[in-house]
């Protein structure tokens, strides 16, 4: 009967992901027409995403190559663009502490936006939920999301040159982040920190690098403590 259930919860998690396809499809086309015109090749192309499995911090990335940046500057920038990772997987480990190391390992590399959201949705939800059936939900989650990023890199990395510009095919990169985040902004600490950050990546825009990006989410993630701890001080004791 566990196994069963088990397997329920990752179809419940494969049907959920399901949606996402529509906008992994032409954000990681997207990622390899833009990479291969940066210079990269379909294998560098691939490896990019195999390795990094982070779209903004990718495509942010390679806008900095192109313009020639210092390295530093590049792998800085990346890692500020990827800082929600961090979060990310804070908010997950009470829900998975109990893994072993390397499913815990696999659950760190598969973390992104997309199954992140599921997952902890989910895992808030039905928080009866054991350590089998959350890593079950969290593979289905994943599952219509990985082989789709990697083929269509390729897809597009192949493509590069054939794709119109009149597609616009990078509506996808707003959309998906739009779609995702909307619905988390339910608190205080939410709103303040996506509003924090807007203002503090449109006010720092002039900065060399788009280390503005930097200063954005180091400003914005300061905001969301601060309100969090403004309201732990307003409960009543």
């Amino acid at each position: 009967m566990a196994s069963t259930t088990t397997k329920s919860y990752f179809w419940q998690g494969l049907r959920d992901g399901l949606p996402f396809i529509l906008v992994i499809a032409p954000f990681s086309a997207l990622f390899g027409v833009v990479a291969t015109e940066a210079g990269l090749n379909v294998l560098e192309t691939l490896s990019f995403s195999v390795v990094v499995i982070a779209g903004a911090a990718q495509f942010a990335a390679i806008q900095l190559m192109m313009d020639d940046t210092p390295t530093l500057i590049v792998i800085l920038s990346a890692l500020a663009v990827n800082l929600r990772m961090a979060i990310y997987s804070a908010s997950l480990a009470p829900y998975l502490r109990d893994a072993k190391i390397w499913q815990r390992a696999l659950v760190a590399y598969g973390t992104v936006d997309q199954s992140y959201a599921l997952a902890i949705a989910k895992y808030e939800a039905e928080p009866a939920m054991n350590l089998r059936q959350r890593l079950a939900y969290f593979s289905g989650a994943l599952a219509p999301v990985l082989p789709l990023w990697y083929g269509f890199t390729v897809i597009g990395a192949i493509g590069g040159q054939a794709v119109p510009d009149a597609w616009a095919l990078d509506f996808a990169v707003p959309l998906t982040f739009l779609a995702m985040i909307g619905p988390m902004l339910r608190t205080l600490p939410h709103v303040v920190a996506a509003f924090v950050s807007i203002g503090a990546a449109l006010g720092f825009a002039w900065v060399p690098f788009n280390l503005g990006l930097l200063i954005a989410a180091f400003l914005a993630m300061i905001a969301a403590v601060q309100s969090e701890s403004y309201l732990e001080r307003r409960q009543p004791t």
